[in-house]
């Protein structure tokens, strides 16, 4: 891996004896798009503020392309943040707004004038430079914030949530224009939020945060197939979690049947907890079915139907199907053994790599 541009050494975050942050140790690679993503309160915003050097650490270190930066004041750093509500000026024209930063870097006037022309350009707003920020759309004073981030050109642009005030059809538009941004310009974007979607959709790697930790850290197929533990895979997705114990390698039973599975390097008899993703559930006749459940509740979501069943021992399954189903109905589920992913109880991320590592060098 090169040199990160951004990285945490077990970092702590303490507030009144009270810890934030619980020991992060994470790197940002230049050029590539990261989300920390997790619930409210789990510490995401609190690592960009440390980043963006609004705060300091509490204890470990942070380096910034090598060099520690604990220290460092927020002028001095070659970060620039988006935040939730923008933070425009009202009394400000675009133009204005987008030249902040250069003005109080006494940055000259035919420089300024150069950097917010081509900022404006890069969010797609040229010709805006004296629109007032009243006279623009949600989407527009979003971008009017991303460009004065990008003027003052930043090697690292950190985002607090800046989708969450649109409407559903403008976030999904701003998700792939912001992409887009990222990969046409190539720094380093760290983005927050606690939208699991738009955290799948857009990164080249997500941390999984919860109480203060990085849970897991990955490629959004990476996490969604594989996750770690019960939290990550309930938060990542919808899925159905049983109670199983595991054989032999890749053989592992649950509601009192043996299935072929994907995962090995475990104990014979260890419990484990087995995850099937909704979507990977497919509906058959009873007597070609691996399980057979009988449908509850039926809800058309567009362009799938979610089923909910229950089994003999009701267990409650999750089926997300393009073919109607009946309620009442006795059906068949199919799966492929690739389909069934297993957690172990109390695995760290470190103990997950290791596994995963192992059995695919046997393989």
């Amino acid at each position: 891996m090169q040199q990160p541009m951004v990285e945490f050494k077990n970092v702590i975050k303490e507030y009144d004896d009270v810890q934030i942050l619980k020991g992060i140790d994470i790197a940002l690679e230049k050029g590539k798009f990261y989300t920390l993503l997790g619930p409210s309160g789990c510490g995401k915003t609190t690592i960009l503020r440390i980043i963006a050097g609004f705060t300091n650490a509490s204890a470990g270190d942070v380096l910034f392309e090598g060099q520690k930066m604990n220290d460092l004041p927020a002028n001095k750093r070659q970060v620039n943040t988006v935040f939730q509500d923008y933070a425009l000026f009202p009394h400000l024209n675009v133009f204005e707004n987008v030249a902040f930063g250069l003005n109080l870097r006494k940055v000259k006037k035919a420089a300024i004038k150069e950097k917010v022309i081509e900022a404006l350009k890069l969010v797609r707003l040229a010709g805006y430079e004296n629109r007032e920020i009243s006279e623009l759309s949600g989407g527009q004073q979003q971008r009017v914030a991303i460009a004065r981030a990008l003027a003052n050109e930043p090697k690292v642009l950190l985002l607090d949530e800046p989708l969450s005030a649109l409407d559903m059809k403008l976030r999904k538009a701003m998700q792939y224009e912001l992409r887009e941004l990222q990969q046409r310009l190539g720094i380093t974007f760290l983005f927050v939020t606690h939208d699991q979607e738009e955290a799948l959709a857009m990164s080249d790697e997500i941390f999984i945060m919860n109480e203060g930790r990085v849970l897991q850290s990955g490629t959004p197929v990476d996490i969604y197939d594989e996750p770690i533990n019960h939290f990550v895979a309930d938060f990542i997705g919808e899925s159905n979690i049983l109670p199983g114990k595991m054989v032999a390698d890749y053989q592992v039973e649950m509601v009192g049947k043996q299935f072929e599975c994907a995962d090995a390097g475990m104990r014979v008899n260890e419990a484990v907890e087995v995850v099937l993703r909704p979507e990977d559930l497919d509906i058959v006749a009873v007597d070609q079915g691996q399980l057979v459940v009988t449908v509850d509740t039926q809800l058309f979501r567009g362009d799938y139907y979610e089923i909910t069943a229950y089994d003999a021992d009701q267990n409650r399954w999750l089926i997300h199907s393009t073919n109607p189903a009946q309620d009442g109905q006795r059906v068949g589920l199919f799966f492929e053994p690739e389909d069934v992913h297993i957690m172990r109880f109390g695995e760290s991320e470190e103990d997950f790599d290791a596994r995963l590592e192992s059995y695919e060098e046997e393989d």
